[in-house]
């Protein structure tokens, strides 16, 4: 799988799965730290962890911006290093002011590693093995947050707060040690001075692929989709077992490992990447429309058709991601990759911000009519991705036959 890949990419395919590791750890057992071991309320962490969300959506493009000025490299260890300070100052929670200002720095930091790795990413990488190297990294990703979530059952099942702490610390040092592999023995990826590079905001100014981002940030409700709307509805509207809400989300994660490389090949390209907004809102629009048919089914009826739903909702999870990537790659601008990762990045922030209130009032509320209409949303955004891309002027431009050249020492 990364044996054609550059030691570079390799090495930061290692470091994703430590740092992945980590946030599956502290991705089962945050919420439970926050409110029995810290004292805070649901509602408290509820309000913050919108805030956060805020913040890191207001702060994402110009953080990309700082990866482009200083170089992706040492962008992405600093915002690493500030990860494992707010993850080990979260241990010392008690009132709820402290845990919004730990909440917005780490989202702060969240959304400043996410344009410096995009930028990495696309510094390290072939140009036309950048997708291929998300890819991977994805499958990575799944298996560094199952195994990490897998130990954080210890930590459930122990439910103390000193070991709480320790799985903290321990996602803290995740954060360390991934900042170590990235900053030696890693080549630079070359910084772009203002003076010669776009301005810092291009990526905002850039209208087409605003409207691209704010399409894939539709598309992108099928993570809430996924972890919020299809277990309440299981749960609430259907016959079916409640145990099978694992089975659908274990089902996910087995066929993004299995399948994502696979199913990324020819978005390399922008042409590509922007066909496979249609075939990604068309399958995420059909689980939507399965799903409305288990509101009046019942028994063996209901759990197959449950499960042709997540199905067709993982193909068109990873198609989308796939063709997301090839777009945001292809469209941004000569040396300003950082601000335009973290421009696409916004499209998910805000399916994440809004996507869980917006799915359980349509879809969970309204029953099948919801779903439907939920597909028509989804089928909309992803008829109209490569319509929009179409209209980006790099549309018509040639795509550049070698990648940005990293610099030959290695960081020091």
């Amino acid at each position: 799988m990364t044996a054609s890949l550059p030691p570079a990419v390799r090495r930061l395919i290692i470091a994703t799965l430590v740092n992945t590791f980590g946030n599956g750890l502290y991705f089962a057992i945050g919420a439970l730290y926050l409110t029995r071991a810290a004292g805070l309320s649901v509602a408290h962490v509820g309000v913050g962890l919108t805030i956060a969300g805020l913040i890191g959506l207001v702060t994402s493009t110009p953080l990309g911006t700082v990866a482009d000025r200083f170089g992706p490299n040492r962008t992405y260890v600093g915002f690493l290093l500030l990860q494992a300070i707010t993850m080990t100052a979260l241990t010392q929670v008690r009132s709820f002011l402290l845990y919004v200002v730990i909440a917005g720095i780490t989202a702060i930091a969240d959304s400043g590693q996410r344009g410096a790795k995009g930028a990495l990413i696309a510094g390290l990488s072939p140009t036309d093995q950048r997708v291929r190297t998300r890819a991977i990294l994805r499958v990575v990703t799944n298996i560094g947050m199952a195994a990490g979530m897998g130990l954080a059952g210890i930590v459930l099942a122990v439910d103390r707060r000193e070991v709480y702490v320790i799985a903290l610390l321990a996602n803290a040092a995740t954060f360390l040690v991934t900042a170590g592999l990235v900053r030696f023995g890693m080549p630079e990826v070359e910084k772009v001075p203002s003076a010669t590079g776009p301005s810092a905001l291009a990526a905002l100014r850039d209208r087409p692929f605003l409207v691209f981002v704010a399409l894939d940030g539709v598309l992108s409700m099928h993570a809430a989709m996924a972890q919020v709307a299809i277990p309440l509805w299981v749960a609430t509207a259907t016959d079916a077992p409640r145990w099978l809400i694992s089975v659908l989300m274990v089902l996910n994660s087995v066929a993004v490992v299995l399948l994502q490389i696979r199913v990324a090949r020819g978005t390399e390209h922008l042409a590509g990447a922007a066909r496979a907004g249609r075939p990604a809102g068309l399958a995420l629009a059909l689980a939507c429309a399965v799903l409305a048919l288990t509101d009046v089914t019942s028994g063996v009826i209901t759990i197959g058709l449950l499960l042709v739903a997540a199905l067709v909702h993982v193909v068109g999870e990873m198609l989308q991601s796939a063709g997301g990537w090839g777009i945001s790659f292809e469209l941004a601008s000569p040396g300003a990759q950082g601000q335009y990762q973290g421009a696409y990045a916004m499209g998910r922030q805000v399916g994440d911000l809004t996507a869980p209130l917006l799915l359980t009032t349509i879809a969970i509320s309204w029953g099948w009519p919801g779903w439907l209409l939920t597909a028509l949303i989804f089928l909309t955004a992803g008829t109209l991705i490569p319509v929009v891309v179409r209209k980006h002027p790099s549309a018509s431009t040639p795509t550049p036959s070698t990648p940005p050249t990293p610099s030959a020492a290695p960081a020091s």
